[in-house]
């Protein structure tokens, strides 16, 4: 199943690279009755402009993240990234385009910051936990599969020690790896984390970094928004964004060349170019 928002009215070495420029298949011929279109195997965007309080942050944005794949979004301060991903969520309205998933349920979109009050005593197994809401409905009793996928991806971000620890006792790193561990629980199609390694240390920034290639190994779309060109570069795939547009797209050596990161980053102003 497809799900679609349309509104128009308002690297290293093993690393998996798809082809420049892939795109979806056309569909095949139905066979008798079955006239099921087939899952795209990409999130794609077309023609999206979005924003907030009537400023426009994206500005006619066309891409395509692929499954199975890790993509990074890239680009300097202001340049449209977290609302791209929240378009994809679903959590930001376009004001114009069309916007495609590969789910049949909601994009799991893993942010920097818990909303959850520091003083409410809920531990790190329980923050994993909730990621299964997702598929069994708030506050309904987990099944023993929930149970095992949470205890796995735990172990996966290396936290199951801290798994009976109060979320508001752990560090920054410590914290936002529980929250990697709740979006992978949901086991969406898409899984999208807002710079899930700002500020974190080296040991974090490895966790979430091989999370995201074991969830892409499984054929989920895996996107993370990063300033860090190096982290980048080890992506999959990449969308270069300055100024709320897509500057470029495509393999992180493709797209990540001196020429067009100081045009993202306005540096070819200061080099004559």
């Amino acid at each position: 199943m497809t799900q679609t928002t349309n509104d128009t009215g308002a690297g290293p070495p093993g690393r998996r690279t798809p082809d420049a420029g892939v795109r979806a298949g056309p569909a095949l011929p139905s066979h008798g009755d079955d006239t099921t279109a087939p899952e795209p195997a990409e999130v794609a965007l077309d023609e999206v402009s979005a924003g907030y309080d009537g400023t426009t942050v994206l500005h006619g944005v066309t891409a395509r993240l692929p499954c199975g794949a890790v993509t990074a979004i890239v680009g300097p301060n202001g340049a449209g990234k977290s609302t791209m991903v929240g378009v994809i969520a679903g959590v930001v309205r376009p004001d114009s385009g069309r916007v495609t998933t590969p789910t049949a349920t909601r994009p799991a979109l893993v942010v920097q910051q818990s909303g959850l009050p520091e003083q409410l005593p809920i531990t790190v197994r329980d923050v994993v936990r909730m990621g299964r809401w997702a598929r069994r409905g708030p506050w309904r009793r987990l099944r023993r599969d929930d149970h095992r996928l949470v205890e796995d991806a735990l172990d996966h971000l290396g936290i199951a020690h801290l798994a009976r620890r109060r979320l508001s006792t752990l560090s920054g790193g410590q914290r936002q790896r529980a929250l990697v561990a709740q979006g992978l629980v949901q086991h969406s199609e898409v899984l999208l984390l807002d710079e899930p390694a700002a500020g974190l240390d080296v040991a974090a920034q490895d966790a979430i970094a091989a999370a995201l290639h074991s969830a892409a190994a499984d054929g989920t779309a895996a996107v993370h928004v990063t300033h860090d060109l190096a982290d980048a570069d080890r992506a999959d795939h990449c969308v270069l964004l300055a100024g709320g547009r897509v500057l470029a797209e495509g393999p992180p050596a493709d797209v990540l060349t001196h020429e067009v990161v100081d045009h993202a980053w306005g540096l070819d102003r200061y080099r004559g170019r």
